[in-house]
C-alpha cells in the first residue's frame, strides 16, 4: 500500500492531491463511488480524522458528494490548472493577465528592498513588498514575492492591492519602463512553497525571476514567481526549415 509522503506539507493536502490526481486521469469516474474513510486512511497510513480532511477538501471544490445513506461519489472532474503560458515580450505578458480570471491572496506586506544582482540595475530609496499566492477556480498555482517602487505603488496602492500588478503599472506608468527581463530556471519546491501550492515538498516548480527597469538603470519592479510544474507550458514556434531545389 502506499504512504504518505514525509514532508512538511499538512497529510491531508497529500492525501487530497492523490485523490484529486485519480479523478482528473479518471481512475475515479464521474459518478462512481469512492472508498470508504476507513479504506482511505488505511490506504495513506493516517488517522481517519485526516482522511475526512482530505474528502471534504474535494467536496469543498466540487468534485465529491456525499449520498445519505450511500457513501460519497466523484460528482464531477477534478479541477485542473489551466496551463500558464510562458511568454517573451511585455505586452504579450500583459495580454495573459488581462485575459485571465485569477483570485488573489497576499500573506505579506512591508516595506523591503528587492534580493536583485547588481547587473539586474541599482536601486531605488523603498519599495514595498507584497508577498501573494495566485489561484484560478481556487486552486493555486503560482506564489509570488513582488518588489514595486514606492512612489508608482503610492499612485493606486489600493489597485496595486487587489489587482495584477504588471497591468496596473502598465496602464498607470508605462513610461517609468525603460527595460523588461525575466528568467526561467526549474527547480523544486520547499516545505513553506509546497504548503502554499497544495503539492508536496520538493515537488518540481518553474521560477521566473522579472526585472523592470527605468531609464536610469534603476529597477522599478521585480518579482520572484515560483509555479506548480503542471501550470506551466512552454511553448515557442521554431519556424521550418529552408525550401531546397
Amino acid at each position: 500500500m502506499s504512504r504518505a509522503s514525509s514532508s512538511l506539507v499538512p497529510l491531508y493536502l497529500q492525501i487530497a492531491d492523490s485523490l484529486r490526481d485519480r479523478i482528473a486521469r479518471g481512475v475515479w469516474r464521474q459518478g462512481e463511488i469512492i472508498p470508504t474513510l476507513e479504506q482511505i486512511a488505511d490506504e495513506f497510513g493516517v488517522a481517519r480524522v485526516t482522511a475526512r480532511q482530505a474528502v471534504q477538501l474535494l467536496m469543498s471544490e466540487g468534485a465529491l458528494a456525499p449520498q445519505r445513506g450511500r457513501g460519497t461519489f466523484v460528482s464531477a472532474t477534478a479541477p485542473t490548472l489551466k496551463p500558464v503560458q510562458v511568454v517573451s515580450t511585455l505586452t504579450a505578458l500583459v495580454e495573459m493577465y488581462r485575459a485571465t480570471t485569477q483570485q488573489l491572496r497576499t500573506i505579506e506586506e512591508n516595506r523591503r528592498r528587492p534580493p536583485i544582482a547588481p547587473a539586474d540595475g541599482g536601486l531605488a530609496e523603498h519599495y514595498v513588498h507584497m508577498k501573494r499566492v495566485h489561484a484560478s477556480d481556487g486552486l493555486p498555482y503560482c506564489v509570488i514575492s513582488l518588489y514595486l517602487e514606492e512612489q508608482i505603488f503610492s499612485m493606486a496602492p489600493d489597485r496595486f492591492r487587489e489587482e495584477l500588478v504588471i497591468p496596473t503599472l502598465v496602464e498607470l506608468a508605462p513610461a517609468s519602463i525603460a527595460k523588461a527581463k525575466q528568467t526561467l530556471t526549474i527547480g523544486s519546491a520547499d516545505a513553506e512553497t509546497a504548503r502554499l501550492l497544495r503539492i508536496p515538498a520538493d515537488s518540481p516548480v518553474a521560477r521566473v525571476q522579472r526585472v523592470f527597469s527605468n531609464s536610469d538603470n534603476v529597477v522599478i519592479y521585480y518579482a520572484d514567481v515560483i509555479y506548480r510544474g503542471d501550470a506551466v507550458k512552454v511553448e515557442m514556434d521554431l519556424g521550418s526549415l529552408p525550401v531546397r531545389r
